[in-house]
């Protein structure tokens, strides 16, 4: 009897088991179909726009919406891009150390650490992430850098290893490459020019150009690889968007400040001349916005800025020294850096 008893009082808690089970998964759905497709359009579209900002989760969105609506999505909260031709006439190089600031931000810049009047890193905030941000004096020695091959199955190189296969003070990563693995290639995407010549280009169709020229002003421009080499770029890589040209901020077409997030990583140019490197912390889907880049640079004086490679390309090094900690788009820590093409560096 007791024998009875115990098998059937077993049968009856994995019966309240399984239905306390049924119950939670059925909350969870419920939870999920309201924030899917109830009144409140911010979930839907954080949903949408972050699952599709990334290579190999855009399935998430495509599962639960219709392409016409996750279409419609995208284009409400995309990027209005900066068209306008940048003004190099403004920048005026004069990057002497001054005795008055405008601003705690000017400040910041321009006050050198004692002894050294090739660069200053200071850690910022960008939209509420971890960010570092170096000063760069000397805007002619800065160079693009570039991984030891491409094309051999086997180039790919961190940018703590360019950075001092170059002599480099201060790198960055920079252009794009492909990546059909979600492991990256040696294989580069767009234009590389180095030297003032172009030494790799997919075809000599307009791009969004990103580099110095011999005047070493920052240059953006949407132009083919001969239009850049007339206008006397140097060392430039494609990629983008333009965060602010001429002092004007890129902006979205809602007021939502675009949702696609990531770790981030961009370029920008003062009057004055002095450049700016800016990476910030997060994964390749939680991270600061373009527009809150573009506002961060804009606190510190940038009149021009683009933005590069981020995710889990992101890096920062100096002195020999990976600075940021890039991740996995699942948060896992990648020691060293990822493998990757280009970049810029301050080089000594």
């Amino acid at each position: 009897m007791k024998k009875k008893t115990k098998k059937k009082n077993k049968k009856n808690r994995k019966i309240r088991k399984t239905t306390i089970l049924f119950i939670v998964l059925d909350v969870l759905m419920a939870i999920c179909f309201f924030l899917f497709y109830g009144p409140f359009s911010y979930f839907r579209n954080l949903i949408i726009c972050t699952a599709t900002v990334t290579k190999t989760h855009g399935w998430i969105a495509y599962t639960f919406f219709s392409e016409e609506t996750i279409n419609k999505v995208k284009a409400a909260n995309s990027y209005v891009y900066l068209t306008d031709e940048v003004n190099l006439d403004e920048i005026v190089i004069d990057t002497s150390e001054k005795d008055h600031y405008d601003n705690k931000y000017d400040e910041m810049v321009l006050k050198r650490d004692k002894g050294n009047n090739d660069y200053k890193l200071f850690d910022v905030e960008v939209g509420g992430y971890e960010a570092h941000m170096v000063a760069i004096y000397n805007p002619a020695k800065i160079k693009l850098i570039t991984s030891k091959s491409f094309n051999t199955g086997s180039g790919a190189e961190t940018v703590l290893s360019m950075c001092e296969r170059f002599g480099g003070l201060v790198c960055i990563n920079g252009g794009r490459f492909q990546d059909t693995t979600g492991w990256g290639s040696d294989i580069p995407k767009g234009y590389l020019i180095k030297d003032g010549k172009i030494i790799w280009s997919d075809d000599n169709e307009k791009a969004n150009i990103i580099g110095f020229n011999k005047e070493n002003k920052l240059v953006l421009a949407n132009v083919n690889g001969t239009e850049a080499l007339n206008m006397g770029i140097r060392d430039a890589l494609e990629f983008g968007p333009f965060l602010i040209v001429n002092g004007k901020k890129i902006s979205t077409q809602s007021g939502a400040g675009g949702y696609d997030r990531a770790a981030r990583v961009a370029i920008a140019q003062r009057k004055d001349g002095v450049v700016l490197f800016l990476v910030t912390e997060g994964v390749h889907t939680n991270g600061p916005t373009l527009i809150e880049m573009a506002d961060t640079l804009a606190l510190y004086g940038a009149y021009n800025a683009a933005n590069l490679d981020g995710g889990t390309s992101a890096q920062l090094v100096v002195d020999n020294e990976l600075i940021n900690n890039p991740l996995t788009v699942y948060g896992t820590k990648v020691e060293g850096g990822r493998a990757v093409v280009s970049g810029f560096g301050l080089l000594k």
